[in-house]
């Protein structure tokens, strides 16, 4: 092989050394790990809209709506253990004549459980539609064993139809006063935002 050959033949291998070092360090280099985990970092812009929780109708909107006669068909579920009958015997529990608008643990004849006995709570329709929904919850140590009415339509049924049973009727709560402290406290909300929004913008100043 002539000295020629041998220079042409060094270069060829010199150039294939150096794209093999280069490749590499390349790889080296920009080498991403597959098994790391990867993690998405979301930017929320401060134009974006704030998401709104709505909320169901107030009770006052639910007693407004509400029908005693299915109502009746809820009392189903506590007629075992109440009555209703003006003068009417006490069961289990007591008699319920009346019972919108009264003292808690008011009638002197049944032996009510502690937590009702050492109270003097009315029966108000917000508190009647708690006991309603959770007893145990409502007056803790209660003997009552009713697990409650989870949806608030049959709760505002039931309650419409105990209402009936009353020498004098309890006023439904008033829908129009409870809209206006709905528009107070978004316009308190919208204040406060407002004023959030000033400081950021003056810097707190």
């Amino acid at each position: 092989m002539s000295l020629e050959s041998n220079k042409v033949f060094a270069a060829i291998l010199t150039a294939v050394l150096l794209i093999m070092i280069i490749t590499t360090l390349s790889d080296s280099a920009f080498h991403r790990d597959e098994s790391a985990p990867a993690y998405s970092i979301e930017v929320v812009s401060a134009d974006a809209p704030v998401a709104v929780v709505e909320e169901g109708p107030s009770l006052a909107e639910l007693m407004a709506g509400a029908d005693a006669g299915k109502g009746a068909r809820q009392f189903a579920k506590c007629k075992a253990c109440h009555t209703l009958d003006k003068g009417g015997r006490n069961g289990t529990g007591p008699n319920l004549y009346g019972v919108m608008g009264r003292s808690v643990g008011a009638i002197d004849e049944f032996r009510y459980s502690g937590a009702l006995n050492d109270t003097n709570d009315v029966w108000t329709w917000a508190l009647m539609d708690a006991w309603l929904k959770d007893p145990k919850g409502t007056y803790s140590g209660t003997s009552m064993a009713f697990a409650g009415l989870r949806k608030d339509g049959q709760r505002a049924d039931l309650m419409a139809y105990l209402r009936t049973f009353a020498d004098t009727q309890l006023a439904l709560p008033e829908v129009e006063a409870a809209a206006e402290e709905a528009v107070e406290e978004a316009g308190e909300t919208a204040d406060e935002t407002t004023g959030e929004a000033t400081d950021q913008t003056t810097g707190g100043q």
